[in-house]
């Protein structure tokens, strides 16, 4: 799974991309499929007290997808560089959590450490996040930190950038009229092929016993929330325009009209789980 990637070495501000769109982000961006969240829960059967580390949190979609079917779960921990998605967060979790425990670590993913003794996590979590992140040092820290037989899942599927459909392109052009032709990623800068692969990651981290899982996924955009979820991107969020941004909306938005059927814009993705164990873990 190689997903679009802003190299781990550039400088960027959370606070500056996403300080003040954690509730667009939240209303606009998709959720994860269900099956995938059946999946995560599936790899916890057997373990007595489950513990998720969520990294990359944003507004909290993987542990609240997960709380209701994974009932076990004895406490979370989120993990975000950005304030707000944290309390955005707490916010959505607090009528799921039940018995749960949650804690918020605001800080850089690499330098996580558990909040207490007994807490070591079995399910550590980043989903759509980690290209944000350096990669190997994250996967240090989850060996470090992990307990035995514990579960990584790197899951993502993509962005309306890199979706090919009529619509899409259309609305990619729009972006580079306004932008340029390179795509915009971080605080300030576009974006760099990664160059590798999460697969090649995880076969350079202690987590190298890797499974990967596709789910296809259909969703019905209007108009208006791909609109929104445009704020939420690092392509295509308001400050990139300056004082063009109102501009640029609307003439997304006829754009996006005009080639709604119906009032819909139909996006077949596929969302894929790289589920990975150290060799020699139980399955």
């Amino acid at each position: 799974m190689n997903i679009p990637n802003q190299p781990a070495s550039a400088a960027v501000s959370a606070e500056a991309l996403f300080g003040s769109e954690a509730a667009d982000y939240a209303r606009y961006r998709p959720g994860l499929p269900d099956a995938a969240i059946h999946l995560l829960a599936v790899a916890q059967h057997g373990v007595p007290g489950p513990v998720l580390l969520d990294l990359g949190t944003g507004t909290g979609q993987v542990p609240r997808a997960l709380l209701p079917v994974l009932r076990r779960l004895v406490h979370i921990d989120l993990v975000d560089v950005n304030r707000h998605m944290l309390e955005t967060a707490l916010t959505a979790l607090e009528p799921v959590r039940g018995s749960c425990s949650i804690s918020t670590f605001a800080g850089e993913a690499h330098t996580f450490t558990p909040t207490a003794p007994g807490r070591a996590p079995t399910l550590i979590t980043s989903c759509r996040s980690l290209h944000w992140m350096g990669r190997p040092e994250v996967l240090d820290m989850a060996d470090r930190v992990a307990a035995v037989n514990a579960v990584v899942a790197i899951m993502g599927d993509g962005s309306l950038w890199t979706h090919a459909a009529d619509w899409t392109v259309a609305l990619r052009g729009l972006i580079q009229t306004y932008l340029g032709e390179e795509r915009r990623a971080g605080a300030h800068g576009t974006y760099a092929d990664p160059g590798r692969s999460y697969e090649d990651d995880l076969a350079d981290s202690a987590f190298n016993d890797v499974n990967e899982y596709r789910f296809a996924v259909a969703r019905a955009w209007t108009p208006e929330d791909v609109v929104g979820y445009l704020r939420t991107t690092s392509f295509a969020r308001p400050a990139l325009f300056a004082d063009r941004h109102h501009e640029f909306e609307a003439e997304a938005l006829g754009l996006l009209q005009s080639h709604a059927h119906g009032g819909v814009l139909e996006e077949d993705a596929e969302f894929t789980v790289l589920l990975a164990r150290r060799p020699g873990d139980a399955a």
